[in-house]
C-alpha cells in the first residue's frame, strides 16, 4: 500500500494516488497526503487506478477528505477506479457525494 500526493503546477489541484489496498493501514498516510500540503487546492482528485481493494475505513477516509476540502461545496473527484472498486462506491452511494470519473473516460 502506498499513498502519494502531488500539487498541480498552478497549485489549484491536489492529486492523491492510492496504490494497493486502501484500508485502515493507509489512514495516516492518506491524511498526511492532504493535510501536509503547502498549497490550498481548489480541487482534489483521488486516483484509484492502482487501488486493488477498498473497505469501509477507506470510505470513511474519503469522507474526511471531503470535510477537509469544504464539505458539501468541496470539489473532490474520484478517478480511474476498477470495476470492483466502482461497485463499492456505487453501493455506498458515493456518486451522490463525489464526482466519480468512470474508467475509460476523461473529464
Amino acid at each position: 500500500m502506498a499513498v502519494t500526493s502531488e500539487v498541480s503546477q498552478d497549485g489549484t489541484v491536489l492529486v492523491i494516488t492510492i496504490t494497493g489496498r486502501f484500508d485502515f493501514g493507509a489512514h495516516q498516510d492518506f491524511r498526511n497526503a492532504y493535510e501536509r500540503v503547502n498549497a490550498k487546492p481548489e480541487r482534489y482528485e483521488v486516483n484509484l487506478g492502482e487501488a486493488t481493494y477498498l473497505d469501509s475505513s477507506a470510505l470513511g477516509m474519503l469522507l474526511l477528505l471531503r470535510d477537509h476540502a469544504g464539505g458539501e461545496s468541496a470539489k473532490v473527484k474520484l478517478t480511474n477506479s476498477s470495476a470492483d472498486v466502482g461497485k463499492i462506491l456505487a453501493i455506498s452511494n458515493f456518486d451522490k457525494l463525489f464526482e466519480i470519473e468512470k474508467p475509460g473516460h476523461n473529464g
